[in-house]
C-alpha cells in the first residue's frame, strides 16, 4: 500500500517524481487507498503549507474540435521555455466497460517524454459527463504544491459542464471561429465562467476577427469587461501563444496581488463547493436532505476551518450526516 503521507510530503517539497504514484493513489476507489489519499492531501493542505499551494491551476475547456489539445501543446512549450514546471490533467469521457479514460488526450499533446519538468495524465470523467471527478479535483490541488502550473482540461462545454471553475484559479474557454459558439455560450451561461477567452485558428483571417469581436461584445453586455479575449493559431509558426501565456500569468498575478486574499477566497469557495458536489454524488439528494438541504449545508461549510482540504470537508459532511 502506498504511504500517502510520504507522497504528500514529497510533493510539498517539490519532488516532481512523486506525481505518478500520488495520482494513482488519488484515483483509487479502494477504501484503504482513500484513507491514504486523505493522508496525502493533509500534507499539501493550506494548514500544512501555511498558505495556499503555490502552483497556478489553469482550467481549459471548450467544445470538441476547438483545438484544445493542439493549443495545449503550444502552451506547454511556452511554459517550459520560461522554466516553469507543468502538470496536465486531461479529463476524458469514460469507457462504459472499463471506466477508464476513452480518448487519451495524453497521446494528442506533444511533449518530450524525457522532460522531467512535465507530467501529463489522462483521467476519466466517470459518471460526471463534462464534470470533474473527485480524483482529478484533488489531484490538481495536490500537484499545485509541487508544479508551477497545473492544467485541467475538461471534456467540453455545456450547462452542466462548468465545474472546472470550481477547481481552477484561472479559467480559459477555447472556441473556434465560424462555429456559432458565441450564440451558444450566451444561451448556456458559459460566458460567465472564463477569465480568458481564446479564439483559435486565427489564421482563418476575417472569420476569426469577427468571432473575437462578437465574443468581446457579448462579454461587455454581461459586464465582464475584465475578461481577456485573445486570438491564437497553433499552426506552425504559432501565433498569439506568448500573448496567451502572458494573459494567464497576468490573471494569476492579479489573484496574488497584495495579501493574496482573492486567491485564498477563490480556493476556499472551490474546496467547499467541491466537497458538497462530491458529497451529493456519493450520497445523493437523500444525503443532502439529511443535512437539512443545500443552503443549510452551505452555511455549515462556511463555518468550518478555512484550512481544511476538500477531502476533510467531505469527511466532515459524512460525519454530520451520521449524527
Amino acid at each position: 500500500m502506498a504511504d500517502g503521507a510520504q507522497l504528500g510530503a514529497r510533493l510539498r517539497n517539490r519532488d516532481l517524481s512523486a506525481a505518478p504514484a500520488a495520482l494513482n493513489l488519488l484515483e483509487s476507489t479502494a477504501p484503504a487507498d482513500r484513507e491514504q489519499a486523505r493522508a496525502l492531501l493533509r500534507e499539501v493542505s493550506p494548514a500544512k503549507l501555511g498558505c495556499e499551494a503555490p502552483g497556478h491551476i489553469v482550467g481549459i475547456t471548450g467544445p470538441p474540435g476547438a483545438g484544445k489539445s493542439t493549443l495545449l501543446s503550444a502552451l506547454l512549450h511556452a511554459w517550459r521555455e520560461h522554466g516553469q514546471t507543468v502538470a496536465m490533467l486531461a479529463v476524458d469521457p469514460s469507457s462504459r466497460r472499463s471506466g477508464g479514460s476513452l480518448l487519451g488526450d495524453r497521446a494528442r499533446i506533444e511533449f518530450d517524454p524525457a522532460d522531467r519538468g512535465v507530467f501529463i495524465r489522462s483521467t476519466a470523467a466517470g459518471e460526471r459527463l463534462g464534470g470533474i471527478a473527485w480524483g482529478t479535483r484533488v489531484a490538481a490541488q495536490a500537484l499545485a504544491g509541487a508544479f508551477d502550473v497545473v492544467v485541467v482540461e475538461t471534456v467540453g462545454v455545456g450547462q452542466g459542464e462548468t465545474e472546472v471553475a470550481e477547481v481552477a484559479d484561472t479559467v480559459a474557454v477555447v472556441v473556434q471561429p465560424g462555429s456559432g459558439d458565441a450564440l451558444q455560450f450566451l444561451k448556456s451561461g458559459i460566458m460567465e465562467i472564463p477569465d480568458v477567452l481564446v479564439v483559435t485558428k486565427s489564421d482563418l483571417g476575417q472569420v476569426a476577427i469577427n468571432a473575437r469581436r462578437d465574443l468581446a461584445a457579448a462579454l461587455r453586455s454581461l459586464g465582464r469587461r475584465s475578461t481577456r479575449v485573445l486570438a491564437v493559431s497553433s499552426l506552425p509558426p504559432p501565433a498569439g501563444i506568448e500573448d496567451l501565456r502572458e494573459g494567464l500569468a497576468a490573471h494569476w498575478l492579479e489573484l496574488n496581488r497584495g495579501s493574496a486574499a482573492e486567491l485564498t477566497a477563490r480556493r476556499l469557495r472551490a474546496r467547499r463547493a467541491g466537497a458538497l458536489t462530491d458529497f451529493v454524488v456519493e450520497h445523493g439528494e437523500r444525503g443532502l436532505r439529511t443535512l437539512g438541504g443545500r443552503r443549510t449545508a452551505e452555511r455549515w461549510l462556511a463555518e468550518q476551518d478555512p484550512a481544511l482540504d476538500e477531502a476533510a470537508l467531505v469527511a466532515a459532511l459524512e460525519a454530520r450526516m451520521a449524527v
